[in-house]
């Protein structure tokens, strides 16, 4: 038989008859299937964690069938406890499915720690805004009579801070600056 007559037989069109309606009715199911499997249509909204304590989120996250990754937090928020959430994704209000991971940022227990520059015997004038891009504050700034201008001491809370030493972000250093007469 000639490749021509078999495209023209009524058993070559039985067969993609065949063909098309199975291909119809398998993908009828594997639509269902994936209409079942994936929820679709069905969301829950993410509600607002911020500020809230870990275990208040915990029970909250169960109840709503959602889990949670916490990551990693260096930046101290003071408008939040600490310990408590200060950002989340997705953001509160948003729809997902269940089981969906919200990751969650905690703010730590404090600012994190910075190591003092080396500004002795630099005029106040270049030893400012070192310490301030650095984020500390300037405190109390005292004069001394010195034979030259610059800073001559630096202190926080009273005692006597050495270059390199480890301090919260935003504390204040208190300066001694040598005054020429």
């Amino acid at each position: 038989m000639s490749i021509v007559k078999f495209l023209t037989s009524k058993v070559f069109f039985k067969q993609l008859a065949l063909a098309i309606v199975a291909v119809v009715v398998l993908c009828f199911f594997m639509l269902k299937w994936l209409n079942i499997t994936t929820n679709h249509g069905e969301f829950v909204v993410v509600p607002d964690f911020k500020g809230k304590s870990l275990e208040t989120v915990k029970i909250e996250l169960k109840d709503n069938n959602l889990d949670f990754k916490l990551q990693d937090s260096a930046n101290f928020n003071p408008n939040y406890p600490k310990f408590s959430i200060i950002e989340q994704n997705p953001v509160a209000g948003s729809q997902v499915k269940e089981n969906r991971k919200i990751y969650l940022i905690l703010n730590p227990s404090g600012y994190r720690k910075v190591e003092v520059p080396n500004i002795l015997k630099r005029t106040f004038r270049q030893a400012k805004p070192q310490l301030q891009a650095l984020g500390f504050k300037i405190g109390e700034i005292s004069y001394k009579k010195s034979i030259g201008e610059g800073v001559l001491s630096m202190s926080h809370k009273g005692k006597p801070l050495e270059p390199g030493t480890l301090l919260p972000l935003t504390s204040k250093i208190d300066l001694v600056i040598g005054k020429v007469n």
